[in-house]
């Protein structure tokens, strides 16, 4: 049982352990020849013995919005187990199917202090733990192992006769810096895995088949298809204190036989190629996508222009090997929101949605902009901020890079995910929140404190974070993996809202009149396609629809307030575009929030708005003009989790933060969809 560890510490150890940017000989070990699970037997076949898609029961051609979570920790985390997550796989997969889960903090017979469970199951979700220690941490923490009694993993546990000198002594009960191969080479310490490393890799192996095993035994196979669960994981890279974090899924079971670190294969390409080496050209059926997550804390880097000294032809195949790999990207969760943010160098037009549920800023100095650079520290609240920390902005970036390529590097699908290190999947309930990571926030005081953390923030910046939406035929891998290719998917701040969007030009005016995804077929392009707009002299009709959440955390849904779409595009100049039109609803619609009971107060005589469909045309289209749109739908305010948390406190005794004009009392939780993209003239300027 680990022993309580410092913050200091956390961050200390994650900063080291990121900045780990060399190839080791321990990759070397690990590319081995993959090992395949076997796959699931086919079910279905046509009379000449063709092998058909499995289709469930409740198979719809038209599309279901299915909601899930694809990032997700458990004790084979470092910073999870670090902080007495004891938390498993298989009970990561328990809690997101609805059934009773726990957080900490847990006792000696790793029994759960607080009961646990989601109002709603989820239809699908991954775990995905750091592939940069899992071999270690199992190890320290598995009685048996070789390196359990050692010096380094007794420390690591916390044990207080484990002393060290200097700066591990500094670091001190929660990790020993050659732990995790602090040397400069990206090499694992003998004293924890052995003399060739071996132990760790066969350490980590055991763990990621562990997981694949609790993955498959999630997965609902039957004609029902209640729930399916995918295999992933965190590839953990971050150059200069800057995160570039990515999630890893896979289509099926064909995976690779060990995680890729970015211990040994640091940065993004030598993932995208490591990948290709030992799942999409393996001939096995493996397919894979890479999930970008918390742009907000890279210093610009996550979207950042790079390789502009390579030859034009190799910045085109880089360009489309990074679109093939990243369809989407994740811009809500625990550590904030990165969808756009105001008063960013060469963006015109206002939002005055741009400061929802921001990360950084909060309680200090508003960062340096970066401007067209990059920067480095923001995982500890430093550097500069850049436009290309934000999904909106990196979206215009691409149409900028398919004016100049021929390709676009950043034609992406908008989701959310939790990154919650409780091995609760889905848990983003504002109104009971009861933290994201571990011991770390396990109490109300603790979930208030405003004291400098990740980001330099303390848990009070944080938030439930978000979910993500799929609009698929099916809840089966191949349907929702196919999806999430396409980027038929959505984002949400938390509730289930289920926002739709197509656009085309044979759409008829009245199209929400009747079933709109049914009248749009054939005659559109949903969200996350791309319309031809170079031959053409007016506006195709965009429809969005969106659906309130019915039943948010077991309570009535807090209705809708507006429908927006947002164009993006750039000019010759360079500067970044942005306009937001509302297409239904109204800021002025007369909700309000009672901060004595945090009910949401409907307009007076006024039925709550539950649905929106309506049409819209641009009135500034130009066939020369290459843009993007997307749907974002607002809910009526609520409560905000920690106004929520300050109400269970005695008024006299309530934390700091609730009174600090900084930390906002109210929420207006929403969706976003995918873009759908037009391709003007401009666009083929490089063909």
């Amino acid at each position: 049982m680990l022993r309580k560890v410092g913050l200091l510490g956390v961050a200390i150890v994650l900063l080291c352990g990121l900045l780990v940017l060399a190839a080791g000989p321990l990759f070397d070990k690990m590319t081995v020849t993959p090992e395949w699970v076997p796959a699931p037997a086919p079910a279905v076949a046509d009379d000449m013995g063709q092998q058909l898609p499995r289709r469930c029961t409740d198979y719809n051609p038209l599309g279901t919005a299915w909601f899930g979570d694809l990032h997700i920790h458990t004790a084979y985390s470092m910073d999870a187990r670090s902080r007495d997550m004891l938390g498993t796989p298989d009970m990561a997969y328990r809690f997101a199917r609805g059934e009773p889960g726990g957080l900490g903090p847990f006792d000696e017979d790793g029994q759960a202090s607080r009961p646990r469970m989601l109002s709603r199951a989820l239809d699908f979700a991954a775990v995905t733990d750091h592939a940069e220690w899992i071999g270690e941490i199992n190890m320290c923490t598995k009685p048996g192992s070789i390196a359990y009694h050692t010096e380094d993993c007794r420390a690591y546990r916390g044990e207080p006769d484990a002393q060290f000198s200097g700066i591990r002594g500094f670091i001190g009960k929660f990790i020993s810096m050659r732990m995790i191969g602090l040397r400069g080479s990206g090499e694992r310490h003998p004293v924890v895995c052995g003399e060739d490393a071996s132990g760790c890799r066969d350490s980590l192996k055991d763990a990621w088949q562990a997981t694949q095993y609790a993955t498959n035994s999630a997965n609902d196979t039957s004609e029902h298809c209640r729930f399916t669960a995918f295999h992933g994981w965190e590839f953990s890279d971050g150059p200069g204190m800057s995160k570039v974090h990515r999630n890893v899924i896979f289509r099926n079971d064909a995976v690779p036989e060990l995680p890729i670190s970015a211990f040994e294969t640091p940065g993004p390409l030598r993932l995208w190629n490591k990948l290709d080496e030992l799942c999409t050209n393996t001939g096995a059926g493996c397919q894979a996508i890479t999930i970008p997550h918390n742009s907000n804390v890279s210093n610009g880097r996550m979207f950042a222009v790079v390789n502009r000294d390579r030859s034009l032809a190799e910045q085109r195949e880089l360009a489309e090997q990074r679109a093939r790999f990243e369809p989407i990207v994740e811009m809500m969760q625990v550590k904030g929101e990165s969808e756009c943010k105001p008063g960013l160098w060469g963006v015109l037009g206002d939002d005055d949605q741009c400061e929802f549920e921001k990360m950084r800023g909060l309680g200090d100095s508003r960062p340096k902009d970066c401007r067209d650079e990059f920067g480095s520290g923001a995982i500890m609240g430093l550097g500069c901020q850049s436009r290309l920390d934000f999904a909106r902005y990196a979206l215009i970036e691409g149409l900028r890079e398919e004016q100049r390529l021929g390709v676009n590097p950043y034609q992406f699908g908008l989701v959310g995910g939790t990154d919650n290190h409780n091995a609760a999947p889905g848990d983003v309930s504002e109104a009971d929140y009861e933290g994201c990571c571990a011991n770390k926030d396990a109490t109300i005081d603790k979930r208030l404190s405003e004291k400098r953390g990740f980001a330099g923030k303390g848990p009070i910046a944080r938030n439930p974070g978000g979910l993500m939406g799929v609009w698929a035929a099916q809840n089966t891998r191949d349907a929702l993996f196919d999806a999430m290719q396409r980027r038929e998917v959505f984002a949400t701040s938390g509730p289930r809202i289920q926002p739709r969007f197509y656009a085309g030009w044979q759409l008829d005016n009245d199209i929400c009149s009747g079933n709109v995804a049914a009248l749009a077929q054939g005659k559109s392009v949903p969200m996350g396609g791309t319309l031809d707009a170079s031959d053409k002299t007016v506006s195709p009709l965009f429809v969005a629809t969106a659906l309130a959440d019915p039943n948010e955390a077991g309570t009535a849904s807090k209705g809708l307030q507006r429908l927006q779409i947002i164009k993006l595009w750039h000019d010759e100049q360079g500067n970044f575009h942005q306009q937001v039109n509302d297409i239904a609803g109204s800021a002025n619609n007369g909700a309000s929030v009672n901060l004595d009971t945090c009910e949401t107060q409907a307009p007076a005589n006024t039925a709550t708005q539950n649905a929106f469909c309506a049409t819209w045309r641009d009135p500034s289209f130009s066939a020369d003009q290459s843009a993007a749109y997307y749907v974002r739908v607002l809910e009526n305010p609520s409560c905000r989790w920690s106004w929520h948390h300050c109400l269970r406190q005695p008024e006299s005794e309530r934390s700091a933060a609730c009174t600090n004009p900084e930390v906002n009392k109210v929420i207006q939780e929403r969706a976003w969809s995918s873009p759908i993209w037009l391709s003007g003239s401009t666009a083929t300027e490089a063909l």
